[in-house]
């Protein structure tokens, strides 16, 4: 959730909106498909928000949200405060086990206050859309680190090559995705007009089969007794599994690929 709340003052900022007062907890609604039925029209007073929007994570304690609406043929974003009449938020029968504290249902808007940010279209067009799925991976990140760090324990290496390889190989995994991270980061910082597309969509991809990686040689090399005893290290394990899942998986590989394919040979890979 600190995640999004930052992504979504970085989008105002971005798009020159007087941001909310800062003890406004925020956060961003873009999902899209046939289930989103929300669409912004103007009316006396201003414009108003209706319909349903779905994978509204947090809405039962965030205080406002950026979130994507239909208007006319493009996508306008709008802020849209939530504690306020015509805002309902039904039961979103979320059975997750992963992210069970972070409820992800629809919220139902019927003529609520809203206010537009930026123009039709800017959400996605913007660098900065780009720049926030880094700052998703970056939590991805974070999590396989602490998972990783329940198997450094030194007697245990010890004792153990077989935890010992394994670790070895987490080790391989995240520092290539953190490296690949600060890489990415400087790049940002010093060039932040460029969405930087193809690196966000490489180091996505780093970071979720480095998560994965953790995932597994965790599971591997301490058995069933943390999972079953270590409240904390079962759910960052259960969490991280679905949260990861924010990755568009092979689609992402595929448009990663056809990407460089379409470069010049000598500008594929620079070293």
């Amino acid at each position: 959730m600190l995640e999004a709340h930052h992504d979504a003052r970085a989008i105002m900022a971005e798009l020159d909106a007087a941001p909310p007062p800062a003890d406004t907890l925020l956060a961003v609604w873009a999902a899209e498909g046939p289930e989103s039925t929300v669409a912004v029209r103007d009316a006396p007073g201003g414009p108003r928000l209706s319909g349903r929007k779905p994978w509204c994570s947090g809405a039962r304690f965030v205080d406002a949200a950026l979130l994507t609406a239909g208007e006319g043929d493009a996508r306008q974003l709008v802020l849209v405060h939530l504690r306020q009449p015509g805002v309902a938020i039904p039961d979103a029968g979320w059975q997750a086990v992963g992210m069970a504290a972070i409820e992800s249902g629809p919220v139902e808007f019927d003529a609520v206050p809203c206010t537009r940010i930026g123009a039709p279209g800017a959400y996605l067009t913007r660098p900065g859309f780009w720049h926030g799925g880094a700052g998703v991976a970056a939590c991805w990140l974070g999590a396989a680190v602490e998972i990783a760090q329940r198997m450094a324990d030194p007697a245990r290496v010890a004792r153990d090559p077989h935890l010992a390889a394994l670790l070895g190989r987490v080790d391989m995994a995240l520092g290539a995705a953190s490296a690949l991270m600060r890489e990415l980061a400087t790049r940002i910082d010093a060039d932040p007009a460029q969405p930087h597309q193809r690196d966000v969509v490489r180091l996505r991809s780093v970071v979720e089969r480095a998560c994965h990686d953790v995932l597994d040689a965790a599971a591997r090399s301490l058995g069933p007794g943390p999972l079953c005893r270590d409240g904390e290290h079962a759910r960052r394990c259960a969490d991280l599994a679905v949260f990861v899942r924010q990755s568009h998986a092979d689609r992402d590989w595929a448009a990663l690929g056809a990407q460089v394919a379409a470069l010049e040979a000598d500008a594929r890979w620079p070293l």
